[in-house]
């Protein structure tokens, strides 16, 4: 590989890397945003381009401890599970009482957040 797409390919590895950072930090203080899954993502994207700061986020005390779960053995804490949970179901009623949306948009999201609670409640928790 030529040393500028190399070059080219680690800068969008890190791009990638921050901006899931970053929307997994706003996630930690907006109710309707997740985190874990974008700090899944940082650090994925991290270990491709920016070793530092992988070895960074999991190290971390906060953002450390479910990014090491998940992959360790794909786990999600209970705690995790509860509060996704309740934000999809409150995200969905919202939907269903405080929009006007097409019909198939009122039904398909809430089967939708519905089979990803499910896949979320079959992982395992430690």
């Amino acid at each position: 590989m030529r040393r500028s797409h190399r070059t080219l390919v680690i800068v969008l590895w890190r791009t990638l890397a921050i901006c899931a950072f970053v929307l997994g930090v706003i996630g930690a203080f907006l109710p309707v945003m997740p985190t874990v899954p974008f700090l899944l993502v940082s650090a994925w994207a991290a270990s491709r381009g920016w070793v530092q700061f992988e070895r960074w986020l999991l190290t971390h005390r906060f953002f450390g401890p479910p990014i090491v779960r998940w992959r360790t053995n794909g786990a999600v804490s209970r705690s995790a599970k509860w509060l996704a949970s309740t934000m999809m179901l409150a995200s969905a009623l919202m939907l269903q009482l405080f929009t006007v949306i097409p019909l198939g948009v009122r039904v398909g999201v809430p089967l939708f957040l519905a089979a990803v609670a499910l896949w979320l409640w079959l992982r395992p928790e430690q």
